[in-house]
């Protein structure tokens, strides 16, 4: 059985729909979420809307809470202890949504293999704009929630996903925002019992990132 790194955004969301149609078995998604905000790092998803959106897809959520800010040890040290965990829970393998950084990907074998685990890297190597445009062709819905402002204006904050976005960013942003210059919340697609509702909610700037809150809504 799998644990799956999880974000709720676009990658994590390929990263289970590929594993899913290889016929793997994914048990779990593992989220890291910011203790002094209560939501997902990096992408400002609150806590709450990750639980309605993994409950659409039938999976369980294992939390790793980390302080704000984070050193790198501690990372390393609550990630090792949920690995651990999830290991004395029958988890032998951990997946990631990684695309094409190879240090990323290097950091993470350097840290998980000696823990007797096996490393998963479902979508490395395809081509990101081949990607989305599959994950958009494939029907999933996602709208932007955090956007990099020294990349991208905040008129691609809350936008969705689709072939008109991709055809607005700059030629020097990736198309899959592999390097952070956006972030996004899939809240519909295969595999979903159902579509995750929401509503648009404040926008806040902060540390050079546009983010935007989703409020969770009674289906």
């Amino acid at each position: 059985m799998i644990a799956l790194a999880w974000s709720g955004g676009k990658d994590s969301m390929m990263a289970l729909h590929t594993l899913r149609q290889r016929g793997e078995g994914v048990a779990i998604l593992l989220v890291t979420l910011n203790e002094a905000f209560d939501r997902v790092t990096m992408h400002g998803v609150r806590r709450s809307l990750i639980h309605v959106q993994a409950a659409a897809l039938g999976l369980p959520v294992y939390e790793v809470w980390l302080p704000h800010p984070c050193p790198n040890e501690v990372y390393e040290q609550r990630m090792a202890e949920a690995t651990r965990r999830l290991m004395q829970q029958g988890i032998r393998r951990f997946a990631f949504g990684d695309l094409f950084l190879e240090e990323i990907r290097a950091y993470r074998l350097r840290h998980l293999l000696p823990l007797g685990v096996d490393v998963l890297f479902p979508l490395w190597g395809e081509p990101t704009r081949d990607l989305v445009q599959r994950f958009i062709a494939l029907g999933f819905r996602a709208v932007t929630v955090c956007i990099d402002g020294n990349r991208l204006g905040p008129g691609f904050l809350g936008r969705t996903l689709d072939l008109a976005f991709l055809a607005d960013l700059p030629a020097d942003v990736d198309p899959a925002g592999e390097n952070g210059e956006f972030h996004t919340f899939v809240y519909d697609g295969p595999g979903f019992r159902s579509p995750v509702p929401f509503a648009p909610g404040e926008v806040v700037f902060r540390d050079g990132f546009w983010f935007l809150d989703l409020i969770s809504i009674p289906a």
